[in-house]
């Protein structure tokens, strides 16, 4: 049994999804022992109990008011004075943009090896397997950790959210926060009002082939159908038609949706990189010799502003008589 401590986050207030898949990854680790889930900001109180219904025996809701928007520095230090408070035997974060910045200097400071965008974990004969995959998801390995806790960072909607419910505690914790080289006086947010990419279940992305920023709106619509994110190819967001923030491929977002719809992509490696791992791809595209085919389950050949709108219409009427 181990006692492993898990790092939660929330976007607007709200508990972000990746973070259920987190505690259950924990409750595999923990094998039958104590999961300790972390909530930094006044907010956390709203889904503390949440945490309980996904298998979180404690919460420890850490308080300043320097924690309720995300800083290098306040956030190192406050999670150091959890870590060396509660003395976990493994400590589990989500790979967001959050714990790739925090996960490395939380291990430098601890002395311990990180494995990071982990996308499966499990535990045989006492020893927690890490699975990784590498070569832009060509391959995969399994890596164990031979020195030191078990510390790593798990890959959204890559381990399924269950519940398992426990009898919660919930503490609060106050860090001592000083000495910090960056402080946050506004936040603008985009405003999207959509879901968020890294966690959507379905993702509508667009390529060179959208032609303009004007035509992502079929992408949009489409997206909104099917309660999923529009995400793009680098080639869009360098000829502009959209924010960099959309980005999926090698230096962009890594996404692996239950349906990934690629359309006007070509298929780039390093777009392939940030997808193809998806479950269900379909391929919208006019060039039947383009690569994105080779690794797409479905295959459409066609003109995207003709297919993405009838595809539209037709989840439309799908959905009405569900």
């Amino acid at each position: 049994m181990r006692k492993v401590l898990v790092l939660t986050e929330a976007k607007a207030g709200n508990l972000r999804g990746v973070s259920l898949e987190v505690l259950n990854a924990a409750h595999r680790i923990a094998e039958g022992g104590e999961i300790i889930a972390v909530a930094f900001g006044s907010e956390a109180t709203h889904y503390a109990h949440i945490l309980g219904k996904h298998g979180a025996n404690k919460v420890y809701i850490v308080e300043n008011n320097e924690l309720n928007v995300y800083t290098t520095d306040a956030y190192l230090q406050a999670f150091r004075q959890v870590v060396d408070c509660l003395e976990p035997e493994a400590i589990l974060m989500p790979h967001t943009a959050i714990g790739k910045d925090l996960a490395p200097r939380i291990a430098a400071r601890f002395g311990l090896g990180l494995v990071s965008d982990i996308t499966d974990v499990q535990v045989e004969n006492g020893e927690v397997l890490f699975t990784q995959h590498i070569y832009s998801g060509k391959a995969f390995e399994k890596k164990k950790v031979v020195s030191g806790i078990p510390f790593a960072t798990i890959r959204p909607n890559n381990i399924p959210v269950t519940e398992i419910k426990t009898t919660i505690e919930v503490n609060r914790f106050h860090a001592n926060i000083k000495d910090l080289r960056t402080i946050v006086k506004e936040v603008v947010r985009k405003a999207t009002g959509g879901v968020d990419l890294s966690e959507a279940k379905i993702v509508i992305s667009g390529g060179r082939g959208v032609k303009s920023s004007d035509g992502f709106k079929p992408l949009q619509e489409l997206a909104e159908v099917l309660g999923g994110a529009v995400g793009a190819s680098r080639g869009a967001c360098d000829a502009e038609y959209c924010d960099y923030s959309l980005q999926i491929g090698q230096t962009g977002k890594v996404v692996t949706p239950d349906l990934y719809i690629a359309c006007g992509i070509s298929g780039a490696i390093q777009h392939l990189a940030g997808m193809s791992n998806s479950k269900v791809i379909v391929a919208i595209n006019k060039d039947p010799e383009a690569p994105i085919f080779q690794v797409a389950d479905y295959g459409i050949v066609g003109d995207l502003f003709e297919v993405v709108p009838l595809l539209t219409e037709e989840f439309k009427k799908v959905l009405v008589n569900a």
